[in-house]
């Protein structure tokens, strides 16, 4: 039925049932457990003993099976079946990921998508696995600047060619550029998302996502067919800070999801990173935030992995020993338009009172640095230069 196949179809059923009974969370469902010691053994008591462990509504929920559960079942059932890359962990296998047994709200069921799931035969992923894998974890703004999503994928490709896997949400943005920049350097990456795995959000992101199972693992905890609710993507950050050993934030507006998977990190131990930005740009003022409460500032993915003890590989061992240009240097062979623009972004007019430029010359210089990758427009008839590392 599944990679899995010491969980029978009755189990499963129990399991799922147990995950979509209304009125019983997480921390409902783990008592069960604890008391009773398995998911059937669950649905095996009388009512009274029910009543004596919990409430008379927990009794009624338990005893009453969801309308959705035969449906549920079978379509579970089916996505298994189709391919050998996907799973369905509960919170008592032993597959169940370490790191996310020490959150507070550990999920109860994790459905599992790509390369990396658990197999029946241990050595069937060359020796890694879920559990061998050290994440960092990416987040950030939805809508980045150029410059923000530039960041996102040049950190996450470092992050994969030293060896260690990028988690993140696969959202738009930040995200989805991280989750680039992990396969670009050729590392693992895994992307926990807010719906069930029957469906891909957004739909921009459907390449990403096969690109994903092929090098890692796309995971939720929300059963198939679970739309993009609003209110499920807050809920999976724990899981991504929970499977990473720091969360890197790049860009966040004040009031963001990022901030809250920040706010996660910390709360389970964890170290929080962010990158400053321009004191105008409002996706930096949750970054700026982060760092005032005590999060490290850093520079480039050589201050993440420095902090967190974690080896360069040697590419970036060589290029770190590659010679470095003076500021004076680096602003000597760079293009006067560059100098001029510096980091913060700027009009039309402000750029041509600075530099004196007649207008059509000056526009012409700025699409040809455009075309470049060197600059970028922004609404509002502004230009912001790309730092490329």
């Amino acid at each position: 039925m599944s990679a899995l196949t010491a969980m029978d179809t009755g189990e499963l059923q129990a399991w799922l049932r147990l995950l979509l009974t209304p009125g019983v969370g997480n921390e409902s469902a783990r008592k069960l457990l604890a008391a009773f010691g398995s998911a059937p053994a669950v649905f095996e008591q009388s009512a009274a003993v029910l009543r004596e462990l919990g409430s008379e509504r927990l009794a009624r929920a338990i005893q009453t099976e969801p309308e959705d559960m035969t449906r549920q079942l079978a379509s579970t059932v089916d996505w298994l079946a189709a391919s050998e890359d996907r799973c369905v962990v509960t919170l008592g296998d032993a597959h169940y990921p370490a790191a996310l047994l020490n959150i507070t709200d550990p999920p109860l069921l994790l459905f599992m998508l790509g390369s990396l799931v658990p197999k029946a035969n241990a050595n069937a992923n060359a020796n890694v696995s879920l559990g061998t894998l050290n994440g960092l974890a990416i987040v950030g703004s939805r809508n980045p600047t150029p410059q923000g999503e530039v960041n996102a994928r040049q950190f996450a490709q470092t992050f994969g060619e030293a060896g260690w896997c990028v988690v993140s949400g696969m959202a738009l943005g930040v995200d989805g550029a991280a989750h680039d920049g992990a396969l670009m350097g050729g590392g693992h990456t895994i992307a926990v998302v807010g719906t069930g795995l029957d469906r891909v959000y957004p739909k921009k992101h459907l390449d990403l996502a096969h690109r994903i199972a092929e090098r890692g693992l796309i995971i939720s905890e929300f059963p198939l067919g679970t739309p993009p609710l609003t209110a499920n993507f807050p809920r999976r950050n724990r899981i991504i800070s929970g499977l990473s050993h720091g969360t890197l934030v790049i860009e966040a507006a004040l009031q963001s999801g990022s901030l809250i998977t920040a706010r996660l990190a910390a709360e389970q131990g964890k170290e929080v990173f962010a990158i400053p930005g321009s004191i105008h740009s409002p996706q930096s003022r949750g970054c700026h935030q982060l760092i005032k409460q005590g999060a490290k500032l850093v520079e480039s993915a050589q201050d993440v992995l420095e902090e967190l003890r974690l080896p360069l590989s040697f590419a970036d061992a060589q290029a770190s020993d590659a010679p470095v240009l003076t500021e004076t240097q680096q602003i000597k062979t760079e293009h006067p338009l560059l100098t001029t623009l510096g980091f913060d972004a700027a009009s039309l007019d402000a750029l041509q009172a600075r530099i004196g430029w007649p207008t059509a010359q000056l526009q012409a210089q700025l699409l040809e640095l455009e075309l470049g990758g060197e600059v970028a427009r922004l609404p509002g008839g502004l230009f912001v230069r790309i730092a490329r590392g």
